[in-house]
């Protein structure tokens, strides 16, 4: 629950969801999960059964720092243990399974480990050691949180790249890349904290860069946006087959390769404004900025970057005038050079649309 992010396996509620507890008891309806700064509390009503004494009705999402929740749960777990002893009951289950979990805490290596694993979808020491292994190899040289990434990508269905496959995949489907050359928000610029929604951050920042580059609200072309990620136009403009995933990989603080994965112009520009944004914002350890299909914390925000960056909200909301229809959602998607998707998830992050609206979509999408 601590590090698995939201995700489409089939049996991720199993572990995300207190009813699939069962033993007899009626456990209330409640999901959690984290994107690995803030973990959500999702609430709903269970269903009413006869042979059942009470229900639980409360309709509820919390969201919180996942410190917090873990701090929460430590506290929680140490109050039982010690009702436990006060009451004479020594040597339960939960005594020894939440003392291996101490001592796993305590190992710098198995938390690591464990973490991985957690992100890969897989439960504690299910892991094949031989990928965990060659994923703390790949951290040395790719960086830590990036590898971390990879393997919250893996989780949803995608393969689990190695150094030596991104490197393959940078010189077959990358295009020219000066690191150095890509646009830097100015210092204080963004606040550096996670207290903040994913998606806050993200818009935040790309408003921040929009003003500092003074784009104003306008379209960006296809070759200030190159200029501003360090990259040559073509790659937003020529077709390369990539992964499923597309990826910045670099050499030195002066060359690198980046590979698109979208065949589609707009899914191209976008997917360049979320390797910029992963540049700028997220961590700067190591040589490799992924964006993936995973909802991690860093992946919602260079997603909300991208699209506040390329569609900036309040021109978007200006020229819909109140008409929210998909017929003028499309319009303004072309006259920004985005897709209509890119669109409709600015106006449910700014409240004017549902979010059910989107989850259909997408739902339709997938």
């Amino acid at each position: 629950m601590r590090w698995e992010p939201r995700s489409n396996a089939p049996d991720w509620p199993f572990a995300h969801r207190l009813t699939t507890i069962g033993e007899g008891y009626v456990w209330p309806n409640i999901t959690i999960f984290s994107d690995g700064e803030r973990t959500a509390l999702i609430a709903k009503p269970t269903t009413t059964r006869p042979a059942t004494a009470f229900r639980y009705i409360s309709d509820h999402a919390a969201i919180v720092p996942s410190q917090v929740f873990e701090s929460a749960v430590d506290r929680f777990i140490g109050q039982v243990l010690g009702q436990l002893q006060a009451d004479h009951i020594h040597g339960t289950n939960l005594d020894r399974l939440w003392s291996e979990l101490t001592d796993e805490r305590r190992d710098i290596q198995t938390a690591r480990r464990r973490k991985l694993e957690a992100l890969l979808g897989q439960e504690p020491d299910t892991g094949d050691p031989v990928v965990i292994d060659r994923l703390l190899t790949d951290a040395q040289e790719l960086g830590e949180r990036a590898v971390e990434e990879l393997a919250a990508d893996c989780a949803q269905g995608g393969k689990l790249l190695t150094t030596d496959d991104l490197r393959r995949l940078a010189t077959s489907s990358g295009f020219s890349a000066a690191p150095r050359d890509a646009a830097r928000l100015a210092p204080g610029a963004v606040p550096p904290t996670r207290d903040a929604p994913a998606w806050k951050l993200g818009a935040a920042a790309a408003r921040a860069l929009r003003a500092q580059e003074g784009l104003g609200d306008r379209p960006i072309a296809n070759d200030t946006l190159a200029r501003l990620a360090g990259v040559e136009t073509r790659a937003l403009t020529e077709d390369r087959a990539g992964p499923n995933l597309s990826f910045a990989l670099d050499r030195n603080e002066t060359e690198g390769r980046v590979v698109l994965r979208s065949r589609w112009p707009t899914g191209r520009r976008f997917e360049l404004a979320r390797l910029l944004a992963d540049r700028m914002i997220a961590a700067p350890h190591g040589k490799l900025h992924a964006a993936t299909r995973a909802y991690t914390y860093r992946q919602k925000m260079q997603r909300s970057f991208a699209a506040e960056l390329l569609s900036p909200f309040e021109a978007v909301d200006a020229m819909l005038d109140g008409d929210y229809s998909g017929e003028a959602q499309a319009d303004v998607a072309e006259q920004f050079h985005v897709s209509d998707l890119t669109i409709r998830t600015l106006l449910v992050n700014n409240h004017r649309l549902e979010r059910e609206e989107l989850d259909e979509d997408l739902g339709a999408a997938a």
